[in-house]
């Protein structure tokens, strides 16, 4: 499925391209995203190896990866990245992911590009079950992750080693059956 592009009422998601390297760069590479995430901040030149990752896995069929931007629809500008990452062991399962620019946190707008996500996995990819993990201490994400219908199912022990340590994570899923989009939400 070839080319992406999913959009509700504030937010796109579409494919990722070269012109997007700076703006995504101002994401993966900023320090509050990274505190969050496996690591630390990613420079320029990482991010472009994710930009041409993303070309990558666009063109692999059947494609079972999907990195993808956030984009505000208002302005057209890139604000994040958004992954859905088919399950190897189950082909009616996904694991989804998301990143935003901090200048957008609290707006609502990871809620969105959680039902994006799901929008894109039920509605055009067929799946029966997405399911996320976050830091335990992203409580933001599990808010956000939690309003938008993902369920926190408990605790991955030690699963990453970050700076030295190992890192639990929490792990939060939505069925089908179980998620709903907001009122109006368009998804298509």
């Amino acid at each position: 499925m070839y080319p992406i592009t999913v959009t509700g009422s504030r937010l796109r998601l579409r494919e990722i391209r070269r012109p997007d390297l700076d703006a995504l760069h101002a994401v993966q590479g900023h320090a509050d995203v990274a505190r969050h995430m496996r690591g630390r901040a990613q420079t320029r030149d990482e991010v472009a190896g994710s930009v041409s990752r993303a070309a990558v896995h666009a063109s692999v069929v059947p494609r079972a990866v999907y990195m993808l931007g956030v984009v505000r629809s208002a302005d057209g500008r890139l604000i994040g990245r958004a992954d859905l990452d088919l399950d190897p062991f189950s082909e009616k399962a996904a694991t989804i992911g998301f990143m935003l620019h901090p200048d957008t946190w609290g707006a609502g707008l990871g809620t969105e590009t959680v039902h994006l996500l799901c929008a894109l996995g039920f509605r055009h990819l067929g799946l029966h079950r997405i399911w996320a993990t976050r830091s335990p201490s992203n409580t933001a994400s599990g808010r956000t992750l939690v309003k938008a219908g993902l369920a926190e199912e408990g605790l991955i022990r030690e699963q990453f080693f970050v700076d030295g340590a190992w890192r639990d994570s929490v792990v939060h899923a939505v069925l089908e059956h179980e998620w709903r989009p907001p009122a109006g939400f368009p998804g298509a």
